[in-house]
């Protein structure tokens, strides 16, 4: 059996190895096992939310019975944005919270993504330590009996303890005279996202809001923002939000229709905060995958750039570690941990639109702080992760690497959730970077493709 626990939790098609009814019980056992030593209590408590995924039932159904086999007890959400299970955790009280989610992955795939009772990703070492017990089925439920076995229970006021939160985060400020479009991608927000805009008296023009079990992130969503691109120019709207499945993410769009990426809203809330006097240490975090155009415009707002490898919870981890206030991904993760402590794409958008409400500026004109060096990003499908360093494959990156010299990058790298090998290529030229970046792909393909 392979390690379990990815960069983002435990991922897989739901119903094949390790997104199993009875391995999602063994994974349940294992968790409540292990909480329940660390914190030394006689009962501990899991609130457990999900998206909109069909097989979420019958994964719900099996972690919740792995949890209460072992003694402890479970509430039980429903379709919730992940950022939200990780407020309700601390806000209900609990030991810990669990998502079932696969966030921006196709319908058939589920996860498993746990919080700590603070709202934070558990660290690698809990994990490993759920894992070997999941693994080595070593945990013993015959003693557990009678009033020892756990209790499961639906919490009905969740959805409104997640809106007032989200709300609270731009003090119920009046979002009166904006027009929004809002693309929830059939996902975990579809019934929170509009309520929180309004509810802060925005003028709401909802897509993608009617989940059936499988259409989640299907052609919507923050994967797909050309969508809402043409409802803005139609409608007439000031701003586009498109979240994905979980809603941990945001990409949105100007009043022109153009898309303003997960950089771009972190250099506009950073020179925000900057001017505030609130962007701690005057210092933001992001990934490697930022837009060398990021890096230019801090500088000329003298805001120090801290980078880390790709993923939120290594800038969430470097946030914690250094005290800095705001981080996240070109993708669309950002952490505002004065807020929150995980990407959480509403609290963003509103943080967004708190400037433009304040500044009384149109989205365009914010979005001039940074400008973009050309950027592609081609995904392979790979059967496995060799060491790149050591495939044939190198050579080519590498003579890429020299050609491009300081006028670009190239950033080539494995998906942590799925078997894809990401190639990033910047430059001055987008023709000539789009042809470097295929190569590479095709040369990849042939060593290593699916």
């Amino acid at each position: 059996m392979g390690k379990l626990f990815g960069t983002d939790g435990i991922r897989g098609v739901a119903n094949i190895f390790p997104m199993t009814p009875e391995m999602v019980l063994s994974i349940g056992k294992a968790t409540a096992h292990i909480f329940k030593e660390k914190c030394g209590k006689k009962k501990t408590k899991f609130v457990i939310g999900k998206d909109t995924r069909l097989s979420g039932y019958m994964i719900e159904n099996a972690l919740a019975s792995g949890i209460v086999s072992v003694g402890a007890d479970v509430l039980l959400v429903g379709p919730m944005p992940t950022p939200a299970i990780a407020h309700l955790t601390k806000s209900l009280n609990a030991d810990a919270g669990i998502v079932l989610s696969a966030s921006h992955n196709p319908a058939e795939d589920n996860g498993i993504k746990i919080f700590n009772e603070n709202g934070h990703k558990l660290p690698d070492n809990i994990e490993d330590e759920i894992e070997k017990y999941v693994l080595s089925e070593e945990i013993k439920t015959e003693h557990i009996k009678g009033d020892l076995i756990g209790k499961a229970h639906r919490v009905d006021d969740a959805k409104g303890r997640y809106i007032e939160f989200a709300k609270a985060s731009v003090e119920s400020m009046s979002l009166k005279g904006l027009r929004v479009i809002l693309d929830c991608a059939n996902g975990a927000a579809y019934d929170t996202a509009p309520h929180i805009l309004s509810e802060l008296g925005a003028e709401v023009v909802v897509l993608n809001d009617r989940p059936d079990g499988l259409n989640i992130n299907l052609d919507c969503g923050a994967l797909h923002p050309e969508r809402i691109m043409e409802v803005v120019k139609k409608e007439k709207a000031h701003i586009g939000i498109a979240l994905d499945g979980d809603a941990d993410r945001v990409i949105v769009c100007d009043e022109k229709g153009r898309s303003v990426d997960g950089d771009h809203i972190i250099a506009i809330c950073a020179i925000n905060m900057k001017e505030k006097g609130t962007l701690r240490k005057n210092s933001v975090v992001v990934t490697v995958m930022a837009n060398k155009g990021f890096d230019i415009a801090m500088a000329k707002e003298r805001i120090k750039v801290v980078k880390t490898k790709v993923g939120d919870r290594y800038v969430v981890d470097e946030m914690r570690k250094k005290g800095y206030v705001l981080g996240g991904e070109q993708s669309g993760h950002i952490i505002f941990s004065n807020y929150t402590t995980t990407g959480d794409g509403m609290i963003s958008a509103l943080q967004l639109l708190r400037i433009m409400k304040e500044k009384e500026e149109k989205l365009s004109k914010l979005a001039e702080c940074m400008t973009s060096l050309p950027q592609v990003l081609v995904n392979v499908d790979v059967k496995e992760k060799k060491d790149i360093n050591k495939l044939k494959v190198n050579k080519n990156i590498k003579e890429a690497e020299s050609k491009l010299g300081k006028k670009g990058r190239v950033l080539v790298r494995y998906s942590g959730t799925q078997n894809l090998c990401r190639i990033m290529i910047e430059g001055e030229n987008k023709k000539e970077i789009q042809k470097t970046a295929n190569d590479i792909a095709k040369s990849m393909k042939k060593e290593i493709g699916a």
